[in-house]
């Protein structure tokens, strides 16, 4: 063999003095070769380092077992975690996950027609706008299988994940529940709207006056950038007395707004957050949170895009799958001028 070359199922065989055929055969685990020709093989294989071109194995199967996967914001460790617990399911399932980021559409996109010059079998996204969803359908209209990982309703889409509209309705009625009038809200007010429709539709349901002005969406993702949104927030709404994140993210940076301003929290500012992060469970003062279960949706999301992918041609009618939110309450949020409580 060539130094440089990578090995061949012919240089297995040269060396072992098996046929290719055979040696592809063994190679596959395939019962047709005996166990003592198999072993003989995979060790022959193993010594000259031979690795299978999945290339040349795609375009016979016209299958490579290997999905993309696109997340927003690898500093959310939320979809980070899911992503992980992704990846695991469909490696169990025998696939690969080929993974990229996105933070603009054109970003989005651009990641998109990597994946399929990659010929992947599949797509998992979280959208950078929730409600820009064109190129996603004309992918499913050919066939392409597409579960996007976000509960959102009547998107002509498969989608897998948890009622964000519920849970932050859930989470808004925990602090109005609390004796709290006078509540503000940090969170993407267009292209992820669903979480502040939760926090408006809480306001309605329980007959509160919603002023436009008491939700600001931070510019980017980060605590940074919910520090930077409460101080908005505060300089537009004096005697504020609590706030919903959409991320705990943002919360964790008003609730370090509040330490600097001399506010104690949750006494003075309650503050409820969605994700459930690990930062949230130990920060100082306990964050109160929305939990989100990634290894339920990370299941419920590989069986639904293996279904497509192996289902045959056309696709079925997309379906929404919701999983719930959990509110976790900790020490961040109370009745106004009172301590927090935890369980």
């Amino acid at each position: 063999m060539t130094a440089g070359r990578k090995p061949t199922l012919a240089d297995i065989a040269a060396k072992t003095g098996y046929g290719v055929n055979t040696v592809s055969l063994a190679l596959r685990g395939s019962t047709r070769i005996s166990q003592a020709a198999r072993e003989m093989i995979e060790k022959a294989a193993e010594e000259l380092d031979y690795i299978p071109n999945a290339t040349a194995k795609s375009l016979v199967t016209s299958r490579s077992h290997t999905v993309g996967m696109l997340v927003e914001y690898l500093t959310n460790p939320q979809p980070t975690a899911v992503a992980t617990a992704l990846q695991r399911e469909m490696a169990a399932r025998g696939y690969s996950v080929l993974f990229a980021t996105s933070s603009t559409p054109e970003q989005e996109t651009a990641a998109i027609d990597m994946f399929r010059r990659h010929n992947v079998d599949g797509l998992l996204i979280y959208p950078v706008d929730h409600t820009s969803l064109d190129h996603l359908r004309r992918l499913r209209s050919r066939n392409f299988p597409v579960v996007m990982l976000v509960g959102a309703r009547d998107t002509g889409l498969d989608a897998v994940g948890v009622d964000e509209f519920q849970a932050s309705y859930d989470a808004t009625t925990h602090l109005i529940a609390l004796g709290h009038t006078r509540i503000g809200a940090l969170g993407p007010l267009r292209d992820k709207p669903l979480k502040l429709e939760g926090f408006r539709h809480a306001h309605r349901v329980h007959g509160l006056a919603l002023d436009e002005a008491l939700m600001v969406e931070p510019v980017g993702f980060s605590m940074e950038a919910g520090f930077a949104a409460m101080e908005t927030l505060a300089a537009r709404n004096p005697g504020l007395t609590a706030v919903f994140a959409s991320s705990d993210m943002f919360a964790l940076g008003a609730m370090r707004w509040a330490k600097l301003k001399g506010l104690r929290v949750p006494e003075d500012l309650s503050v409820v957050g969605y994700d459930n992060i690990e930062f949230g469970a130990f920060s100082h003062t306990t964050l109160t949170s929305v939990r989100n279960d990634g290894a339920t949706l990370a299941k419920a999301a590989a069986d639904k895009l293996l279904a497509l992918m192996e289902g045959g041609k056309p696709l079925p009618p997309p379906t929404l799958t919701l999983l719930p939110g959990e509110l976790v309450i900790r020490e961040s949020s109370s009745r106004p001028g009172q301590k927090g409580w935890v369980a």
